[in-house]
């Protein structure tokens, strides 16, 4: 029986710009993604029987079709027809240690594992190039988590440039374990806000270009300047959500405070908020002031760090 054990890492958006509406329903958006260090465990193995199985412990995760690790490899089996006549099926354990619902992408780097792993056991020698077109069709964040590291995202989020990897800022993240925001309610809501803002000319692709404001943090970044980097973090998001839900408010409010701490942000559509850290001790020492202030056996908290790579062979 052949198999793999692959490491996922969930990423954070050091920046979200919401420009204007595209013609395919979706929002345009200009973002920065980073990879980091925690991250799931995928198992996959192949199995005699043509059926597709997902394991996994975590009762927040479906083990259904509705589970984008198995719309992954159902997806595999389509494009790949003689690959899975040949091979068969494949389990899937997922071993979860990103939050879930927590705008980490912890569903999208499953599903990209999936795509690496099946990729291999069916000898397929795809490209991540190839890998991550595969991966647009499942969902935004999914091109970008096969490969990771640091990267400008545009489109609906699956246009990926590489930027200078950032290694080893460390990082505080904070999220109710009960919490939940719904990507299309924020997204929605935004729109409905502040949509008279949005960019009209969805055609004009200089337009499109100059409406977007991440030069400041891209510069930092290709400077590798942390505090330079987390003072210019944005996520427009946080104009709908923070309102709405005061407990991930209150989160930020709190890492604000933190000493040693560079910026604190929202990730995604939330509720996960995180904070830039000069240092693994001064990460920690913040990670105990928030649990002394919040001691609610519901609020998750993790010590992390930026990393160079998304899913990875164990």
């Amino acid at each position: 029986m052949h198999s793999y054990t692959l490491i996922a890492p969930a990423k954070i958006n050091l920046y979200l710009e919401i420009i204007g509406d595209r013609p395919d329903g979706y929002h345009e958006l200009a973002m920065i993604l980073q990879s980091i260090a925690l991250a799931d465990q995928i198992d996959i193995c192949s199995i005699s029987t043509d059926i597709i199985r997902i394991n996994c412990k975590h009762p927040q995760v479906p083990l259904d079709k509705s589970n984008l690790a198995y719309r992954a490899a159902e997806l595999m089996a389509k494009k790949f027809p003689d690959a899975f006549a040949q091979y068969g099926g494949v389990e899937i354990t997922v071993k979860k240690n990103i939050p879930v619902a927590a705008g980490l992408a912890g569903g999208s780097t499953n599903a990209a594992a999936v795509l690496v792993g099946i990729d291999l056991l069916w000898n397929l020698g795809l490209t991540k190039s190839e890998l991550e077109e595969l991966g647009a069709i499942l969902g935004s964040d999914v091109p970008f988590c096969v490969s990771g590291g640091t990267v400008i995202a545009t489109a609906r989020g699956e246009q990926l440039s590489p930027l200078p990897s950032l290694d080893t800022i460390y990082i505080v993240l904070a999220k109710y374990r009960s919490l939940e925001v719904s990507t299309a309610w924020a997204y929605t809501n935004y729109r409905q806000q502040f949509g008279s803002s949005y960019l009209r000319d969805t055609e004009n692709l200089a337009a499109r270009a100059a409406a977007v404001h991440s030069g400041e943090i891209v510069q930092a970044i290709l400077k590798q300047n942390p505090v330079t980097i987390a003072q210019k973090m944005h996520n427009d998001l946080e104009r709908v959500v923070l309102p709405a839900y005061p407990q991930v408010l209150q989160l930020r409010e709190l890492f604000a405070t933190g000493e040693g701490v560079l910026g604190t942000m929202m990730s995604g559509s939330g509720p996960t908020v995180f904070a830039l850290m000069e240092s693994e001790q001064q990460a920690q020492a913040l990670k105990q002031q928030v649990r002394a202030a919040i001691p609610d056996e519901d609020l998750e908290l993790f010590v992390t760090r930026t990393i160079t790579h998304g899913i990875q062979v164990a």
